[in-house]
């Protein structure tokens, strides 16, 4: 399969010419255990030298995926909600934890504990809400918990979402959730990554966010695999820096084997 990169590769030029730095992280969503998606998630990481940050939802997460991941400097565990379930109201969009509710908290906490028991030093303390919305309330208790970091989805209004607590996102998600899966139309995604990269370099939007590919690799057709592949190797050909997320301060660092671990 083959798509289109012109417009892509035309602002990354700019970008070089300008001596703009451009880093870039992946984010994969729902892993609880090995499966040969995420074996192919996993080798396509290593093959783009680019770690995958592993969204791992916690009640339901093995101590198979646990070994796997100690096994291979290629994927960083995140804290991926705790139960994958919706609690939304009535009316409203998908959210596990987008609205307040008595358990919000104890859950989140819950979360952590069986992440640092299952993922150890591996584990990196940050916090995915599924379907990428989270109530403020809840924020706001995640830096005391011992998370030190958010991420959900679109570019962030802030470097950080509470005290203490970094906020970094994702800002292409291929897959076509209002179409029923499979692939969102190639021309209108690399559009919208223009126009987003565009905001950057021109100061509307915040050039310091690590750009962030956010996958699902046990939905994925073969299209959406061949358009990440492309995708992420035409920004790093085009001079993205490939960053691992570490703890602490959440430095950004050239990624490398020792670094995701």
């Amino acid at each position: 399969m083959t798509f289109d990169f012109t417009p892509l590769q035309a602002e990354l030029a700019l970008w070089r010419a300008k001596g703009r730095h451009l880093p870039l992280w992946w984010r994969d969503d729902d892993a609880v255990a090995q499966t040969a998606a995420l074996d192919r998630l996993t080798d396509l990481a290593e093959a783009l030298s680019l770690p995958v940050h592993l969204a791992v939802i916690p009640q339901a997460a093995t101590e198979g995926l646990a070994r796997f991941c100690a096994s291979t400097a290629f994927t960083v565990p995140l804290v991926h909600g705790w139960a994958h379930q919706d609690h939304a109201p009535e009316g409203q969009k998908k959210a596990e934890f987008g609205h307040p509710r008595p358990d919000a908290v104890t859950e989140t906490r819950r979360a952590l504990d069986r992440m640092q028991h299952l993922f150890g030093p591996h584990l990196l303390p940050m916090f995915v809400p599924p379907w990428n919305r989270i109530d403020d309330t809840v924020i706001a208790a995640l830096p005391a918990q011992g998370y030190t970091a958010l991420s959900t989805y679109l570019p962030r209004p802030a470097r950080l979402a509470a005290p203490g607590l970094v906020q970094i996102n994702t800002h292409i998600d291929p897959i076509h959730w209002r179409g029923g899966g499979g692939l969102v139309p190639p021309e209108t995604q690399i559009a919208a990554l223009v126009a987003h990269l565009q905001d950057r370099r021109t100061g509307r939007a915040d050039v310091a966010e690590p750009l962030g590919i956010l996958t699902h690799h046990l939905v994925q057709d073969a299209e959406t695999w061949a358009f990440t592949e492309s995708l992420i190797a035409t920004l790093l050909k085009g001079g993205a820096t490939p960053v691992t997320l570490r703890t602490g301060d959440l430095p950004l660092a050239a990624s490398s084997p020792c670094a995701a671990a």
